[in-house]
């Protein structure tokens, strides 16, 4: 099954997806968006497979940094915009699983049934 996990490479809570992934033995690409960024049609997909409230990062720097008024005001279509302008804005990581599964977020215990791990 192809594994693709999406993130910034230097988040605490991708270190530890990787590092969960490489014990299990998981073989995966990484994507950093940071650098790379994220197509819109990918993004789109994702919100509508787990909703725009699941994937934003609300806990983050760079959403707080932002005004009261773009924080109490969003809907779908800012959301969006947000995250493809800042994808650090993006909660992380988002694992990518073949068959369209996703998994936003890192728990060990939802990997290990998601990939069928044994820990």
């Amino acid at each position: 099954m192809p594994v693709t996990i999406y993130g910034i490479k230097n988040c605490d809570t991708m270190k530890k997806a990787r590092a969960w992934l490489d014990k299990h033995g998981v073989e995966y690409a990484f994507h950093d968006y940071k650098t790379a960024g994220i197509e819109r049609e990918k993004l789109e997909r994702w919100s509508k497979k787990v909703g725009w409230e699941v994937l934003l990062n609300r806990f983050g720097t760079t959403f707080r940094k932002l005004s009261d008024k773009d924080r109490n005001s969003l809907d779908p279509g800012r959301a969006m915009s947000l995250m493809l302008e800042q994808p650090s804005m993006i909660k992380r990581p988002v694992l990518e699983l073949g068959g369209g599964k996703l998994l936003v977020g890192f728990r060990p215990e939802t990997y290990s049934d998601a990939l069928a791990v044994r820990n």
